[in-house]
């Protein structure tokens, strides 16, 4: 029998999180929960807590504004559910040790988030080889990650402090940040500024962050943006003995351009390294949506725990976001 599923909102994550399973075939979701419907969904849509209460689904899948990620987590776990929730886990760090308490209680079940920049294939392979160690420790990383937007932005849910719990930087900047401890690990000194010079709302439109752990000296640079007026994500993990360029990310519009890794040796002494140096491998298919469900589903049938993004990931993820925000200016 397969594992039943229910998604709580059904925008464009909601589809895109039943494409996957779908695609899969390894779990069914046999019911929604979503008041704005626009078109039939061929799926029962029922209520956020009937969704969570009914005895016949195994898994709820959380898709909804950020405001109710963490009730709605909560809520699943203590009715027995296996929970994945797309990002941001909550607000604070506070809320998420609150969501790990619930977690705990309930004994055996899985809790998941969907950091999904981490299972797109460029950086599987970038993991792969700061973890083999081949190019020595991580010195330094930068992470660039912006999109515009328009006047009608400012209407959405995620123009709203109090809905979406920030602006640019727990919307998108919040992955690039994962990736930095994804690669690298900890991270205990955080510097930032925060402004919203540009569009003047209660949210933040940039954020430029920095980043050291003490211990290995690793620092890492992130600015987010709204006011990037061409969307753009680039990467960058420079080593003891190379480097590796991540410069675009597969999406469904596209508009933030072709997904190319860039990898070369270090060369410091003359010549330097030239880009003729560099191996570049252009990933054309994003498969990302696939392997995070596929994760999430093998942990609860081989009850193995979630190795990447789990709620320990979350959890030093917020604390991060917590110190960011501290140094909020307007």
């Amino acid at each position: 029998m397969k594992h039943k599923v229910g998604i709580i909102g059904y925008g464009k994550m909601g589809q895109t999180r039943k494409q996957a399973i779908d695609e899969l075939n390894i779990a069914e979701v046999i019911a929604i929960s979503e008041p704005n419907l626009t078109e039939d969904p061929g799926l029962p849509n029922v209520s956020h807590e009937e969704i969570i209460n009914n005895p016949d689904i195994d898994s709820v899948i959380v898709c909804t504004p950020n405001y109710l990620n963490k009730d709605l987590t909560i809520k699943s776990l203590n009715a027995g559910k296996h929970v994945f929730c797309e990002k941001p886990p909550a607000f604070t760090a506070a809320d998420v040790e609150e969501i790990r308490k619930a977690e705990f209680r309930a004994e055996g079940r899985k809790l998941m988030y969907g950091f999904n920049h981490r299972h797109h294939d460029s950086i599987i392979r970038m993991k792969e080889l700061v973890d083999s160690g081949k190019y020595g420790k991580i010195i330094w990383m930068r992470g660039r990650y912006g999109k515009s937007v328009t006047e009608d932005y400012f209407s959405q849910w995620r123009a709203k402090k109090e809905l979406a719990g920030g602006g640019i930087l727990i919307d998108q900047g919040i992955h690039m940040l994962d990736l930095f401890l994804h690669l690298a690990g900890d991270f205990d000194t955080v510097k930032a500024e925060i402004s919203n010079q540009y569009w003047h709302s209660e949210i933040e439109d940039n954020a430029f962050v920095i980043l050291k752990d003490t211990k290995s000296g690793t620092a890492a640079s992130l600015h987010s943006t709204m006011s990037q007026w061409r969307h753009l994500f680039s990467l960058e993990v420079f080593m003891e003995k190379g480097y590796m360029v991540l410069n675009g990310l597969i999406t469904s519009t596209m508009s933030y351009g072709e997904e190319v890794l860039s990898i070369a040796k270090n060369r410091s002494a003359a010549p330097a390294a030239t880009w003729k140096d560099e191996v570049k491998t252009q990933y054309i298919n994003n498969n990302s949506w696939r392997y995070e469900m596929e994760h999430f589903f093998n942990a609860i049938k081989e009850n193995k725990s979630i190795e990447t993004g789990n709620s320990y990931d979350a959890l030093r993820l917020m604390k991060i976001i917590d110190e960011i925000y501290k140094n909020k200016n307007f």
